[in-house]
């Protein structure tokens, strides 16, 4: 039997998840990253930030599956905010409009 019932929104809880500002971003800007597994579950689980390919999938994975903590560990503000015209063309525009209301400094660019 099949429900018609439709899902909740992916990005339900989305705007809880973001940090209050980019100050509190304390992730590194150089070295090796290793995610835990409730994160990296699919795939890579370590990523080297000075490698913008690497970063590119670390950061947008974390937009994806990320909480607030997670966000805070493991992304550097000014390479997010470097990044974040690739982020926005690698994510959903519903998802980045939710982080760049929030963060408006990330929409300045």
């Amino acid at each position: 039997m099949t429900s018609t019932e439709a899902l909740p929104s992916r990005l339900l809880g989305v705007v809880d998840r973001i940090p209050a500002s980019l100050g509190l971003l304390a992730g590194p800007d150089q070295g090796r990253i290793s995610l835990p597994l409730r994160l990296a579950w699919s795939g890579p689980t370590e990523f080297d930030v000075t490698d913008p390919g690497e970063r590119l999938t670390l950061y947008c994975l974390l937009l994806d599956c990320g909480q607030r903590d997670d966000f805070i560990r493991y992304v550097n503000p000014t390479l997010l905010h470097r990044d974040w015209p690739r982020i926005c063309r690698l994510t959903a525009r519903r998802l980045t409009r939710l982080w760049e209301r929030k963060l408006p400094e990330l929409a300045a660019r």
